[in-house]
C-alpha cells in the first residue's frame, strides 16, 4: 500500500511541476517571439493529432466522403477557422453531427 501512495505522489509531482513551473518562473519576463510563436502552435498540433486518426481511420467499409464523422468535421473546421471560437466550433460540430445522424 505504501508503494501505491509513493507512485501516486510521484505521478502527481511529474504532472504538476511542468504546469506550475512556468507560472512560478516566468511572471514579468519577456518570452522570445520565436518561443511564443512555437508555443501558439502546440494546441492545434495536439488537436490535429487527436482528431486525425478518429476521422481518417474508419472501421467501416464506407468511403471517406460518406463517413458521417468526416462530413460533420467539414462545417466544424470551417466555423472554427472563420470564427476562431471554440464554442462556435463545438456548436457547429454538434449540429452537423445531429443532422447527419437523423
Amino acid at each position: 500500500m505504501k508503494d501505491l501512495w509513493l507512485v501516486i505522489a510521484g505521478m502527481t509531482l511529474v504532472t504538476f511541476l511542468p504546469r506550475v513551473a512556468p507560472l512560478l518562473l516566468l511572471p514579468g519576463r519577456k518570452i522570445p517571439k520565436l518561443a511564443e510563436r512555437w508555443l501558439s502552435l502546440v494546441a492545434p498540433a495536439i488537436l490535429a493529432a487527436l482528431l486525425t486518426p478518429e476521422l481518417l481511420l474508419d472501421r467501416t467499409a464506407a468511403p471517406m466522403l460518406l463517413n458521417p464523422r468526416v462530413l460533420a468535421a467539414i462545417p466544424t473546421f470551417l466555423v472554427a477557422w472563420k470564427t476562431k471560437s471554440l464554442f462556435a466550433a463545438v456548436v457547429a460540430g454538434m449540429a452537423a453531427s445531429a443532422l447527419l445522424t437523423y
